[in-house]
């Protein structure tokens, strides 16, 4: 029985250990030196493979900068950015 109960006990531990997701996503472009494709919230279910966790100040910068906000989770809109 408690051989049975384990690997349930260890995916709940697992679960509570995980890091909270970052507050801002870079989405980074493909190759080396290829500029960013989009800025997302941390919860949005679209952000790709290839990220950066960025501070609220980084993803005002880059929105200024012209990298495209999510269409999903519009985080431009929940920075202010109009």
């Amino acid at each position: 029985m408690a051989a049975a109960e384990q690997p349930e006990a260890e995916r709940q531990q697992g679960k509570e250990r995980r890091p909270p997701p970052p507050d801002w996503v870079l989405e980074l472009g493909i190759g080396v030196g290829a500029p960013p494709t989009e800025i997302h919230a941390g919860h949005c279910y679209a952000i790709g493979r290839r990220q950066k966790p960025i501070t609220r100040e980084q993803a005002l910068t880059a929105l200024g900068e012209g990298v495209r906000a999510c269409v999903h989770c519009r985080p431009d809109t929940e920075l202010g950015v109009l």
